[in-house]
C-alpha cells in the first residue's frame, strides 16, 4: 500500500505540476508528499521528476514510467469502482464513443430516452471516427462500424453496416440510370472518407472484384454534407441504408439497383458492433447503457429492414 500510495502521489504532482497543489488534494504536508515520491525513485533506482523552484518536469524516463502507472491506476479505479457500485442503482460517470454520423442520427436520441430512465447516470459521450482502445481511451462503451475487432473486448452485433448507392431523381434525369455497375466509372461520385481514406466502389463480377469509382466532386467525413449535395444532384453517393433512411423515405434519393451489388470493401461482413469490456458490465451503469442499447438498436435495425422489404415489393 505504501507503494500505491507513493505512485498516486508522483500521478498528481505530474497531473498539478507541484509537490504543493498535489499535496492539498490528499490533504498531507507537501514534505511528507515529497519524501514518499524520493523514496519511489529511490526504490527504482531512477529520477522520475526534475526538481526546480518553480517548476516539476518528468524526465525521459519519468515520462515511460507515469504512462504506464496510469493504465495500472486506471485499472485499479474501475476494479474498485465494481466492487463498490455491485448491486446498486446505476449511477455515476459513463463514457461513451460512437462514430459521428451513427452518433447523430441514432445513438443521441437514443440517450435522451436512456436519460429520462437513469437520471443518476451522467453521460460523457464523443463522437469520433477515429478508433478508441478501451481501457486506454477512458471508454467504457464504444460503437463502431466495421467488422468485429481483435481486441480483448465483447462485440455485440447492433445492424448491418452495408453501403447502397443512391442519387436524387434529378441527377438521373440529367445524366441517366447507369445501365450497369461497370457505367458508374463515368458519373460523378460523392465519397465517405474513413481514416483510413475514401470508401471505394467495388463491384463482384464473375468472382473477380472490380473498382468502379467515379471521378470524385467532393470527399468527407461528415455523411450529412454528402447526403445534401447527393439531394441537390451533384453527384452519386455510397453510404449506409441507417445514414439514408429518411432521404429514401422522402424520395429525395433513390436507391440505384444492379445486376452486381456494390460494396466499398471486399470483406462482406461488416456492421455495427458495440464493444465493452466484460468486467465493466458487472458496473450498474455500463449494464444498464449495455440492455438499453442493445435492445432499443436491435429494435431500429428490424424497422430498417421492414421498411426496406416493403420498398423492394413496391
Amino acid at each position: 500500500m505504501d507503494q500505491l500510495r507513493a505512485i498516486r502521489y508522483f500521478s498528481k504532482v505530474v497531473e498539478t505540476g507541484s509537490f504543493t497543489k498535489a499535496a492539498k488534494m490528499f490533504n498531507v504536508p507537501p514534505s511528507s508528499l515529497s519524501r514518499r515520491v524520493a523514496d519511489l525513485e529511490k526504490s527504482l533506482g531512477a529520477t522520475l521528476l526534475k526538481r526546480s523552484t518553480r517548476i516539476v518536469k518528468l524526465t525521459e524516463v519519468g515520462q515511460i514510467y507515469y504512462n504506464d502507472v496510469q493504465q495500472i491506476l486506471n485499472q485499479l479505479e474501475q476494479s474498485q469502482e465494481t466492487v463498490r457500485s455491485y448491486q446498486t442503482t446505476p449511477m455515476g460517470r459513463l463514457r461513451i464513443s460512437s462514430m459521428v454520423g451513427f452518433g447523430d442520427k441514432i445513438l443521441l436520441p437514443l440517450l435522451d430516452e436512456f436519460s429520462a430512465l437513469y437520471p443518476e447516470i451522467v453521460l460523457d459521450v464523443s463522437l469520433s471516427d477515429e478508433l478508441s482502445t478501451l481501457g486506454r481511451d477512458d471508454v467504457d462503451i464504444a460503437i463502431r462500424g466495421g467488422y468485429a475487432p481483435n481486441e480483448r473486448v465483447l462485440a455485440i452485433k447492433l445492424m448491418d453496416n452495408g453501403f447502397i448507392p443512391v442519387a436524387s431523381p434529378g441527377y438521373l434525369e440529367k445524366y441517366g440510370m447507369p445501365a450497369n455497375a461497370m457505367e458508374l466509372k463515368h458519373h460523378s461520385g460523392l465519397y465517405f472518407k474513413t481514416p483510413t481514406g475514401p470508401t471505394p466502389w467495388l463491384c463482384k463480377v464473375d468472382e473477380q472484384w472490380h473498382d468502379v469509382s467515379g471521378p470524385a466532386v467532393a470527399i468527407s467525413n461528415n455523411g450529412s454534407w454528402l447526403a445534401k449535395k447527393a439531394c441537390k444532384g451533384e453527384g452519386i453517393l455510397m453510404s449506409t441504408r441507417w445514414a439514408l433512411d429518411g432521404y429514401l423515405e422522402s424520395g429525395a434519393l433513390q436507391e440505384l439497383k444492379f445486376e452486381h451489388e456494390l460494396a466499398i470493401t471486399q470483406n462482406a461482413n461488416m456492421a455495427v458492433y458495440l464493444l465493452y469490456q466484460k468486467q465493466r458490465y458487472l458496473v450498474p451503469k455500463v449494464k444498464a447503457a449495455v440492455d438499453f442499447l442493445v435492445e432499443r438498436m436491435r429494435q431500429s435495425s428490424k424497422d430498417l429492414r421492414s421498411k426496406t422489404g416493403k420498398h423492394k415489393t413496391q
